[in-house]
């Protein structure tokens, strides 16, 4: 996903399974991702990778995890996650004294680690969330502000909402009734007919008369198509 886009993971596991399965899912995600196999080349792909996020493995040979994150620390600001086989609470005590800052228990599920991964991001460089490029759109959340082609629109508060909406779900169809949930609250007593009014307007601003760019699906909702 685009919005992942920039944001870097080193992963670092003895485990040559755990390694795959993490690089691919996270890459599909967007994320920008880096793996080595153990404490000592996980160190030196940190100083020369630079990474955001660290997902590291605690039982490893030579330099076990506790080590490495703690040497982490102190090398640059980084959100370190660890994995142990373990289900010990000493251990959960040891790797959030020496600063870890979050644990996880293998087996693990990936959308679990996933929302464990975009909470850290969003509390320790929610930077990097502030403003997104995707495709000819960025948005910027702080301003609450997007651009097209490098031209700001002019959007209400609600054109906004909506526009950011499809664009982050872009290639997804999206329903009037989760279009409504999504932007306009699960308590709106209006029309689903709204929906229709404010793409429209959306279509108008960014001169999408043939509405290659926003479609209607017809019986399904919009999607957004971005090439």
């Amino acid at each position: 996903m685009q919005q992942n886009k920039g944001i870097k993971i080193l992963l670092i596991d003895d485990e040559p399974n755990i390694l795959q399965f993490l690089e691919l899912g996270l890459s599909n995600e967007g994320f920008q991702v880096q793996t080595a196999p153990d404490g000592v080349a996980g160190l030196a792909a940190a100083e020369q990778f630079r990474p955001h996020v660290v997902i590291l493995d605690v039982m490893m040979p030579e330099m076990d995890g506790f080590e490495v994150c703690s040497r982490l620390k102190r090398m640059q600001p980084v959100a370190v996650i660890m994995l142990t086989a373990k289900e010990d609470i000493d251990d959960r005590v040891r790797g959030l004294t020496v600063g870890a800052d979050d644990y996880m228990p293998k087996p693990f599920s990936f959308s679990e680690l996933l929302a464990r991964v975009h909470a850290r991001i969003r509390n320790q460089f929610p930077q990097l969330l502030e403003e997104m490029h995707i495709g000819p759109f960025r948005i910027d959340n702080t301003s609450k502000r997007i651009m097209f082609q490098e031209r700001e629109l002019e959007l209400s508060p609600t054109e906004y909402e909506l526009l950011k909406c499809l664009v982050l779900n872009h290639g997804a169809v999206l329903s009037k009734s989760v279009i409504l949930e999504r932007v306009w609250g699960y308590d709106f007593g209006g029309e689903e007919n709204i929906v229709e009014v404010y793409i429209r307007s959306l279509r108008d601003k960014i001169l999408d008369r043939e509405h290659k760019i926003i479609r209607t699906i017809r019986g399904a909702g919009y999607r957004v198509d971005i090439r």
